[in-house]
Order: C-alpha cells, then sequence, then structure tokens
C-alpha cells in the first residue's frame, strides 16, 4: 500500500481555487485599504497557479511567460497602491476606504 499520492491536477485547481475565494472574501468584505490589496494579491497569485498548472500539463511555455507578466504587474500594483494609501493616510489619518469619500479637502 502507498502512503503518499501523486499530486494532480485537481490538487493545484482546488488550492488555486481556495486563494481566488480568499482573496475575493477580502475585496468584498474588508474595508481596511491593505486588506483589500492582500486580497487582490491572493487573486492574482490563483491566477499565476492556474497558468501554471495548465502550462505544466499542457507542455507549453505560455503560461510560464503569462505568469512571470503577472508576477511584474503585481509588483508594479503594490507600489503604485501602497503610494497611494500612504497619500490617502496623510490626508485623512485612515485607511478604511468606506471614510475616504472625496480626494481633496
Amino acid at each position: 500500500m502507498e502512503m503518499f499520492t501523486a499530486i494532480g491536477l485537481n490538487h493545484f485547481l482546488t488550492i488555486s481555487a481556495i486563494l481566488f475565494s480568499l482573496g475575493m472574501y477580502a475585496v468584498m468584505t474588508r474595508k481596511n485599504a491593505i486588506v483589500i490589496l492582500m486580497g487582490v494579491e491572493l487573486i492574482m497569485n490563483a491566477a499565476n497557479i492556474n497558468f501554471l498548472t495548465f502550462s505544466k500539463y499542457n507542455g507549453g511555455m505560455e503560461g510560464v511567460m503569462i505568469s512571470l507578466f503577472v508576477i511584474v504587474l503585481a509588483a508594479a500594483e503594490a507600489a503604485v497602491a501602497l503610494a497611494i494609501v500612504i497619500n490617502i493616510f496623510k490626508t485623512f489619518k485612515t485607511v478604511d476606504v468606506s471614510s475616504v469619500d472625496t480626494m481633496k479637502e
């Protein structure tokens, strides 16, 4: 009897679906801007897992290239979004997105 089973396509897709669901939950329910950004990062990582999984099982390199592009996009998004969050905090003294209703005070 074999104790370990091979990790297959279903395992990768299940992990990706869980990450995507947690990211969507964070984006939809939280009011803290930093937690919302973390949810967006989880969604992007779920997409990366899907791209890499289908690239592995199809034998091509397209998924790897798209995944690298998404990683670069996530890094740029994090830098710009954190700069915006810092400016919002300086202006409004909070990172609660529901209390920020105007960009000028």
